[in-house]
């Protein structure tokens, strides 16, 4: 049986907006509110760019990427047409008012993603 971990409260996050859960390996994982109180949650990077999803603006069950203004819908992780590709979904329960997520799917899903660094690149002396 899975457990299931507490993150935040549903009132934490804004209407129409996210909150990030950091992790210890991988990228952020994104977790938002629509207008109807609904709560989803993807890995904190659109498909096309890297974009920070998490920045984006929420509209119904999608987000728009702030980077090209790709849309993701929330419940999947996929990109509307005509553009294509996914971001990791991730499980989400709302119990009592409090948002959950799996420590199992934070833990080992979309590792492969790094988070990026701002500033230069420091190179080391040959």
């Amino acid at each position: 049986m899975s457990e299931w971990k507490i993150i935040c409260r549903v009132d934490d996050i804004p209407v129409l907006g996210a909150r990030r859960v950091t992790r210890t390996k991988g990228m952020d994982v994104a977790v938002f509110r629509n207008d109807q109180d609904e709560v989803f949650a993807v890995l904190d990077r659109c498909p096309h760019k890297g974009g920070p999803l998490s920045q984006g603006i929420v509209f119904g069950t999608s987000v728009a990427c702030p980077l090209h203004n790709w849309n993701i819908d929330l419940k999947d992780g996929c990109v509307r047409e005509p553009d294509v590709g996914c971001t990791q979904k991730f499980s989400v329960k709302v119990e009592d008012g409090s948002v959950h997520l799996m420590p199992e799917e934070l833990a080992t899903l979309a590792l492969e993603f790094v988070p990026p660094t701002a500033g230069p690149k420091t190179v080391q002396p040959a």
